[in-house]
């Protein structure tokens, strides 16, 4: 296995557990190049949104280094607005922009992500916003 460089800041996918590693298996096979998270998540943890050319290590559900990434694309908009290239750009199989977003609500509703959250009764809407990166694999690791 080749050693990530020291400084580079992590990204995980999803929460640990086997949306992580369909998750990464999909960024290692090229297949995803695309990801969405909540723009909340960004002002909640006090962190600055991601720029165009930031790299990072991708890591699996054991926390192992598998990959360095690249961002190409970064942009904030509602998740109504999110489009067809994007969502089959995340490499789940999506075929349509309403089955990407019920995939993603049903992890954005569910137990994981409400816990991290801190509410039960979390729900996102049209109007809720996203920011929508896309990436480019640069390494396998």
């Amino acid at each position: 296995m080749t050693t990530p460089p020291p400084d580079l800041p992590k990204t995980e996918f999803a929460f640990p557990g086997p949306l992580r590693d369909q998750l990464v298996a999909a960024v290692l096979s090229g297949a995803k190049t695309s990801t969405t998270g909540l723009f909340q998540d960004h002002e909640r943890d006090g962190e600055p949104l991601p720029v165009v050319g930031a790299r990072s290590v991708v890591v699996d559900s054991a926390d192992r280094p598998v990959a360095v990434i690249e961002l190409t694309e970064v942009r904030v908009l509602r998740l109504g607005d999110v489009d067809l290239d994007h969502a089959r750009d995340e490499g789940e199989g999506y075929d349509s922009v309403a089955a990407w977003r019920a995939g993603h609500e049903a992890y954005w509703h569910g137990p994981d992500y409400r816990g991290w959250l801190g509410d039960p009764d979390f729900t996102v809407t049209d109007d809720t916003l996203a920011v929508a990166e896309r990436f480019r694999l640069l390494q396998r690791l």
